[in-house]
């Protein structure tokens, strides 16, 4: 077992490609809350195809780790990372493993309150189609029937 740990030592396993990549994925989402947020719809254009090459960069970076430590006897996922993390008996590597988890998790937040920007846009300028087709965005009344309706311009349904 002594050799197997001398010879991690020299492994090639590494996330510092990982964590440069996330580091850049997180500037990317905050810099599209920004442009969701004013509507800047041409930033956000061009903002598509830089996140697909940062996600397969993401996704390169993340295969070579699992193919090294696969290579080092450690199973290719996260669980084997934190196996080969405690063998190299390092309080630096943890950290840095640590800080590149919670930068995970804060990029999968910041993507899924894009996301709920990015519907609520999507809400926004369906109305307005609606409006523009002449669709009525008259609110909804229930009857004395119970059954749904709109309320009309008109006041003939009502009576005093």
């Amino acid at each position: 077992m002594m050799a197997t740990a001398t010879h991690l030592s020299s492994s090639p396993v590494t996330f510092e490609k990982d964590a440069a990549l996330v580091s850049e994925l997180l500037n990317d989402l905050q810099s599209e809350q920004s442009a969701l947020i004013s509507a800047d719809l041409d930033v956000i254009e061009r903002m598509v195809d830089k996140r697909v090459e940062l996600l397969q960069a993401l996704g390169a970076a993340a295969n070579s780790r699992y193919d090294a430590l696969a290579a080092a006897g450690f199973e290719p996922n996260e669980q084997g990372m934190s196996a080969w993390l405690q063998t190299q008996s390092s309080p630096l590597l943890d950290s840095a493993w640590v800080t590149f988890q919670q930068q995970l998790v804060q990029a999968k937040e910041l993507n899924r309150l894009n996301g709920i920007l990015i519907n609520k846009n999507f809400i926004r300028n369906q109305e307005k189609l609606d409006a523009l087709n002449g669709k009525s965005s008259a609110p909804q009344f229930y009857g004395k029937n119970g059954q749904a309706h709109r309320a009309n311009a008109s006041r003939s349904g009502f009576s005093v």
